[in-house]
């Protein structure tokens, strides 16, 4: 290997980051929304309103199935983009609403789940991903 392909890498290097990117941030946050979805959607619902967000049946929803099934999409890379705008705004929400007077500190997860989910809101899944292989396929 040379110094060069060492220090900046190659495109099959980002497709590999990309995935492993994808995945770790897709898995990690359904452990927040599984059990938000399939564990006591009707008392997360009910914090939702506590916290003054509108139509909490709907924010509520939302928010579990971006946190449990936006990020089961996210790490196999279907629908990717859909998926991470949904979980973009529920991690904004959650740093700007939940989190507002914590500080950096308090805001901290919310923001590291924000950031990835941006990244591939703009940037979508990869060449390793389900979109991938249905984009070749549809055209």
């Amino acid at each position: 290997m040379n110094l060069k392909k060492l220090l900046i890498g190659t495109d099959a290097d980002a497709n590999l980051g990309l995935v492993i990117l994808r995945v770790f941030t897709g898995a990690a946050l359904l452990t927040h929304g599984w059990g938000k979805m399939f564990g006591g959607l009707g008392g997360f619902i009910e914090n939702v309103g506590q916290m003054g967000f509108p139509a909490p049946a709907v924010m509520g929803f939302l928010a579990a199935f971006a946190e449990s099934f936006g990020a089961i999409l996210l790490a196999i890379g279907l629908l990717t983009r859909p998926a991470a705008f949904l979980i973009a705004a529920t991690m904004a929400g959650a740093a700007l609403k939940v989190h507002a007077g914590q500080g950096f500190s308090g805001q901290e997860m919310a923001w590291l789940y924000f950031f990835p989910a941006l990244f591939f809101l703009l940037k979508g899944a990869g060449q390793w991903s389900v979109d991938a292989i249905l984009s070749k396929k549809t055209g």
